[in-house]
């Protein structure tokens, strides 16, 4: 879920609050007054609002870079999830006639100038390209980590501008997403109704209530009749109409 990737975003974010104030250019401190860290970090909670903490070991958090690592991977997951959700979202809206045609996604713009009434799932692709983007970023932030040098990583200018980038893309991304297209979906609920009642995948539920041999007669028949698994159990006195209904439930069909 998103909730999985907001908590995981806030764990990686966390690891920001370590700071390196006062170790100056690789952590030994040199040429900073000793009391400056304890001087400097309480205005900075209070300016940021935020738990802010000095680092115990300066040298190491001047060189180490994997706190950039760990947050730009926290990004990436979170892009590939909402990529996936878009690649779902133009599956289940394919169509009308060769396609799936579950769902309706909002029509945002004319889909072809020389195919009236196509409409294209924009929006979750526009979702998709932010993700590649964001993924080719988190190697960049990946590499720049590697690229740093003995005491001091001069690479972490890209890191930053690669993670603010992709924050943004996401941010951007998931604000239209949520308005543009997934506020207004519509389903077939008639069409999504039939593909259900003559999916021959039903016999799987009916399996513990006919028997297997029952099972595969009916799925053959409905195979090779184009009939429903519904309709050919209650032709042949499988089970009554109450019964098959209570079966195929959706919330008996979940566990």
């Amino acid at each position: 879920t998103m909730e999985e990737e907001v908590q995981q975003l806030n764990r990686s974010a966390a690891l920001f609050l370590e700071v390196n104030m006062g170790g100056t250019a690789i952590g030994t401190g040199i040429n900073a007054d000793p009391k400056y860290s304890e001087k400097v970090i309480p205005h900075l909670r209070l300016a940021t609002g935020m738990d802010i903490k000095l680092a115990r070991n300066l040298i190491e958090a001047t060189q180490d870079t994997s706190d950039f690592v760990t947050f730009s991977a926290s990004l990436k997951r979170l892009a590939i999830k909402l990529s996936k959700t878009s690649n779902d979202l133009r599956l289940l809206s394919s169509g009308p006639r060769a396609g799936l045609n579950e769902i309706n996604l909002p029509p945002m713009q004319p889909g072809s100038t020389i195919m009236p009434g196509k409409v294209n799932p924009v929006i979750p692709e526009v979702v998709n390209q932010i993700a590649f983007k964001v993924i080719g970023n988190d190697l960049t932030v990946s590499l720049a980590a590697e690229a740093g040098q003995l005491e001091l990583n001069v690479m972490e200018p890209v890191m930053v501008q690669s993670l603010f980038e992709s924050i943004e893309m996401l941010k951007n991304g998931m604000k239209v997403l949520t308005n543009r297209c997934i506020a207004g979906i519509t389903a077939n609920e008639d069409h999504c109704r039939y593909t259900v009642q003559h999916s021959i995948g039903l016999v799987t539920a009916l399996n513990p209530f006919i028997g297997y041999e029952a099972s595969n007669m009916i799925a053959k028949e409905a195979l090779e009749t184009g009939g429903s698994v519904y309709e050919l159990v209650l032709e042949k006195g499988l089970l009554s109409k109450e019964e098959l209904d209570r079966i195929l439930a959706p919330e008996n069909m979940i566990h």
